[in-house]
This record gives structure tokens, C-alpha cells and sequence, in this order.
């Protein structure tokens, strides 16, 4: 996984955008204070604030992402916002002359505490997580391994492994596996294979049946 401190940088050479160890960076994403990992496409408009970016995942574009952990083979649709930003709302004002107090010549330093409480509310995207279009993770909300996160949802509270949860506030609807099935899959780690054995077993990833009966530790 490699560190940005700031980016943009020089433009990467995408070829024919293939990907591989070095991340596909569109040149219009902003990055600040993150790592990205291998195998990954960050698309344009995408802005990635004090995060982590896992292995294999990538953004379809405009989306906004600060102060969150995103696992591997991760699939984010366009225009999604993950943790957007919090306001004091037990202040008189909610404003942000209260906190960014240098910008309105208020003080002369910004209220480290409320950017730090702001932090302390991080998000959490396990791995192999598909986040739908326009969806709103909202502070401090974690989303499970396998989820998926309908179009449009505002999610404001913590979604289990591979459960699927729709609307505003969203709602779990329903898991995509019975729970037996789900904690083979849970079980198996099969995102920690290294390439070699991404590759080796590539096809059985495509077929539940013949993946639990290869790779579940968990009895029947």
C-alpha cells in the first residue's frame, strides 16, 4: 500500500488502463494523508482525506471519502459521499466559523479538538463491500464484509456482513446468504490470497457451491 501525502503529483501513465501494482490515479482526484493500495482505480473527481484505500477496490467517480478505512475489492458507484462532515450542533451556532476560526479571522488557530472529535468518528468499509450510487455513509459507521449498499441511501447506522440495506435512513432488507453460508465465507479470508493465489483459484471465486466445498474451515 503506498502513502500520499499530498497528491496531485505527476499524472500516471495508465497505458490502457490496466491495472496493476501501482494505482490507477485519475489526474483530477485529490489525495491528502492517505494510502492506496495495489491493484486499485481511484476515478475521477475522487477525493480521498485521511483514509485508507484497500487492495482491488475502486471509485466510479466523484466520490468523496475522509477519515475512513476502506477494505479490499471494494466496489464504489459514482457520487458517493463517505462520512461527510459533522457540525457542532450543541453550539450556539453550528457554523463552521467556530471551528475554522482562522478563515474568518475569529483566532489564531482552528479548534483542534472539534477535528479531532470529527476523526475519532471514523467509517469502516470491510472487503468486498458494493456501495450504490449517490449513497451517504454517514460518521462513524461501520459496513460489513460482503455488504451492499443500495443507490441513494443515507446509512446512519452499522450494517452486518454481506447484509443489504437500502433507503433513507436505510434499512437491512435482507442478507445475501444464510447465515451457515455466510460464516464459511467469513471463515475463508479468501481476500488475504496473495496475487499468485488470486490467480490459481480466480474461477472458483465465481461459483459458490465449488468455493465452499474447497476452501470452508468451518464443519458442515
Amino acid at each position: 500500500m503506498q502513502y500520499f501525502d499530498h497528491y496531485p503529483a505527476a499524472p500516471p501513465d495508465t497505458g490502457g488502463r490496466q491495472l496493476g501494482e501501482e494505482p490507477y490515479i485519475h489526474p483530477s482526484c485529490q489525495i491528502r494523508n492517505s494510502q492506496v493500495g495495489a491493484w486499485t482505480a481511484l476515478g475521477a473527481g475522487t477525493s480521498l482525506v485521511d483514509s485508507s484505500f484497500g487492495d482491488y477496490s475502486y471509485t466510479a467517480g466523484n466520490v468523496q471519502i475522509i477519515y475512513s478505512e476502506v477494505g479490499k475489492y471494494c466496489s464504489i458507484a459514482n457520487s458517493v459521499r463517505i462520512n461527510p462532515g459533522n457540525h457542532p450542533q450543541w453550539r450556539v451556532t453550528q457554523h463552521h466559523m467556530t471551528y475554522r476560526r482562522k478563515h474568518y479571522r475569529l483566532g489564531d488557530e482552528d479548534d483542534a479538538e472539534f477535528f479531532q472529535w470529527r476523526k475519532d468518528h471514523a467509517c469502516t468499509i470491510g472487503h468486498d463491500v458494493w456501495i450504490g450510487h449517490g449513497a451517504v455513509i454517514m460518521p462513524g459507521v461501520s459496513i460489513g464484509i460482503g455488504a451492499i449498499i443500495g443507490s441513494g441511501a443515507v446509512v446512519t447506522k452499522d450494517v452486518g456482513p454481506y447484509q443489504v440495506a437500502v433507503g433513507v435512513a436505510a434499512q437491512v432488507i435482507k442478507q445475501r446468504f444464510p447465515d451457515g453460508v455466510i460464516e464459511k465465507l467469513l471463515a475463508s479470508q479468501w481476500w488475504e490470497w496473495d496475487r499468485a493465489t488470486l490467480e490459481e483459484r480466480f474461477e472458483d471465486l465465481l461459483h459458490l457451491e465449488t468455493f465452499l466445498h474447497k476452501y470452508s474451515t468451518v464443519p458442515v
